[in-house]
């Protein structure tokens, strides 16, 4: 599965279902690397509350903010 997304883009996370600590939907961040794989695509983000969780997509789901808007 393929991702528009591109180190840099600022997310918000829509829901993140299969971790057993997941990070709170919500929650915003920067990308800081994307990792295509056969059916899905791993996402490093920097996420504003400090923790460090890598994205699954799928099954995780955010959404890229517009470039001026930081929360």
């Amino acid at each position: 599965m393929r991702t528009n997304l591109k180190a840099g883009d600022r997310v918000r996370l829509l829901s993140m279902t299969d971790d057993p600590d997941p990070i709170p939907a919500g929650t915003t961040g920067t990308v800081a690397g994307v990792y295509p794989l056969s059916d899905w695509t791993q996402v490093d983000v920097d996420w504003d509350n400090g923790r460090s969780l890598m994205l699954s997509i799928p099954p995780d789901v955010v959404e890229r903010l517009p470039a001026d808007k930081t929360n």
